[in-house]
């Protein structure tokens, strides 16, 4: 009796693009299927009103943010600092809506979706450069830090020309010091910020930011390419309390105060390097953020996020600039502290 040969045809998936094309129509097929089934739905208009109001409220809150009131517990800045994270209702609006068989849910989804891409799509996109002969970095090491001697090395291997470190204590300055004076020739602490430079530094003096005590700093940073102003500042902690809401008064004050100060610098080249305890959103910080630029809003990748270090939600530690071009933006690995450092590759000299 003859046997009869059987031939197995093993089928691999095909390649990573070949599958995620097919992934993508059998998505495609399924929505298709999806709504062919409620084309016979005399309700599918009807249903799901509330999923669609409250797609229409989202997106109104992301696009009118500027015009909620800080009156009541500064809810207008607590809206602001977590202003990103609001997209993160859209995906959940969407389920609503297929469950709810709803095409009225499904189509008001869509307002906040383009919202939020407006806002902050560009955001999503690489827009780090390879040029730049300026490197700053800025660090808030925490006054209960346990390692100074690590976070300060951990700082310095970024390669930074230029580091401004916050919330320095009097106990931990002669680390820091000991720790960075290989790296960087010259430095100075005013109060509880620092700065460290390979370059020269002139005319350094605390800057008044209407406090007790010395947050802030200004120096001219003498770089190969031209003299830079650079300020240091540690605005006041904001809280949010639930008899008070969110409580940045003070914060408020100061920024008022900063951004009056490097108004009247005389130098065209400025950086601010430090912890604002703000996001770029928030209005409180419009005296800074009118006349500087964000490094990573320009040249970063990403949100950005450096606080709280352990798993980042908003971006309050700040470098910006004015007078000068941004070219990449990043955060640095964790230290010992409860914020991630941020860096930033800039051009001092724009002629060119």
């Amino acid at each position: 009796m003859a046997q009869q040969a059987y031939v197995t045809e093993t089928d691999n998936g095909g390649s990573g693009p070949e599958r995620r094309e097919s992934g993508l129509r059998r998505l495609t097929d399924r929505l298709k299927g999806l709504v062919a089934g409620w084309r016979g739905d005399p309700r599918v208009w009807r249903r799901g009103i509330v999923p669609a109001a409250l797609a229409v409220i989202l997106a109104l809150v992301m696009l009118l943010h500027a015009q909620i009131p800080n009156v009541v517990g500064n809810l207008g800045s607590l809206t602001e600092t977590f202003l990103p994270w609001l997209g993160l209702f859209v995906p959940v609006l969407l389920v609503l809506a297929l469950v709810r068989k709803s095409a009225t849910a499904l189509i008001a989804v869509l307002l906040p979706a383009i919202v939020w891409l407006n806002l902050f799509g560009g955001l999503l996109v690489d827009r780090t450069g390879s040029g730049g002969d300026l490197t700053v970095a800025t660090h808030n090491v925490n006054a209960e830090n346990t390692d100074p001697s690590g976070t300060a090395r951990d700082v310095a291997a970024s390669g930074a020309d230029v580091v401004a470190l916050e919330e320095l204590t009097a106990g931990a300055v002669p680390t820091y010091e000991k720790a960075l004076a290989s790296t960087y020739r010259y430095h100075t602490v005013q109060g509880t910020v620092g700065l460290w430079s390979k370059y020269p530094l002139s005319g350094v003096k605390p800057v008044g930011i209407k406090l007790g005590w010395t947050r802030a700093m200004r120096a001219a940073v003498t770089t190969p390419a031209g003299q830079v102003a650079v300020y240091v500042a540690h605005l006041p902690s904001v809280r949010v309390k639930v008899e008070a809401g969110f409580t940045a008064r003070q914060r408020d004050k100061s920024a008022n105060a900063l951004g009056e100060a490097i108004a009247h610098e005389q130098l065209q080249k400025v950086v601010l390097l430090g912890d604002l305890n703000g996001t770029m959103n928030d209005r409180a910080l419009n005296a800074v953020t009118a006349q500087m630029r964000s490094t990573q809003g320009a040249a970063g990748s990403g949100f950005g996020f450096s606080w709280p270090a352990s798993f980042p939600m908003a971006r309050i530690d700040q470098i910006m600039v004015k007078g000068l071009e941004p070219e990449s933006s990043w955060t640095l690995p964790e230290t010992g502290s409860d914020h991630l450092p941020v860096a930033a590759r800039v051009k001092v000299d724009t002629s060119s």
